[in-house]
C-alpha cells in the first residue's frame, strides 16, 4: 500500500474517532457539566497514555528530550483543553453531523494557513483556487446540513 493511501487512511479514522469522542463527551457533558467532562477526559487520556508510554514502553521514554522542544509546542496541552470545551458545547446545539463538519472547515482554514506560510517547519505548500473552492464547498456542506 502506498504511504500517502495509508496516511490519508489514518486521517479519515482520526475523523471518524474525533466524531465518536465529541459525541461522547457532550453525552458526558450532560451528566457531569462542560469543565468537569474536560477534565475527565484529560485525565483519562493521561492515564491511558501514561499506561502506554511507562509501563509498556511504546515510546522512548527519554525525558530529556522533553526539555529540547521549543515552548510553543507545549501549548497543544492547553488547546486540547479549549477543544474538548467547544465541541462538548457546540454538538448537543446543531447536532454531531454540522459540528463536525464547522470543525473540519475550521481545522481545514487552519491547516491551509499553516501550509501556505509554513509555519512550525512544516514544508510550504502554497493556498491555490483549488483549495479555496474545496473549502467554500465544505462551508456550503455545513450551511446545509443546519436546514430542516
Amino acid at each position: 500500500m502506498d504511504g500517502k493511501l495509508l496516511a490519508l487512511i489514518i486521517a479519515a479514522t482520526s475523523g471518524l474517532t474525533m466524531a465518536l469522542q465529541g459525541t461522547l463527551n457532550s453525552a458526558l457533558g450532560k451528566v457531569v457539566g462542560l469543565w468537569e467532562t474536560t477534565f475527565i477526559v484529560h485525565a483519562v487520556g493521561t492515564l491511558f497514555v501514561g499506561i502506554l508510554v511507562f509501563v509498556c514502553r511504546l515510546g522512548a521514554c527519554d525525558l530529556d528530550k522533553w526539555v529540547s522542544a521549543p515552548w510553543y509546542t507545549y501549548l497543544g496541552g492547553l488547546l486540547s483543553v479549549i477543544i474538548i470545551y467547544m465541541v462538548a458545547r457546540s454538538m448537543p446545539l446543531v447536532g454531531v453531523a454540522s459540528a463536525t463538519t464547522a470543525i473540519i472547515v475550521g481545522q481545514v482554514l487552519t491547516a491551509a494557513a499553516i501550509d501556505h506560510l509554513g509555519l512550525f517547519g512544516f514544508q510550504r505548500i502554497p493556498f491555490n483556487w483549488y483549495h479555496v473552492g474545496g473549502t467554500l464547498l465544505m462551508a456550503s456542506g455545513a450551511f446545509l446540513l443546519l436546514k430542516k
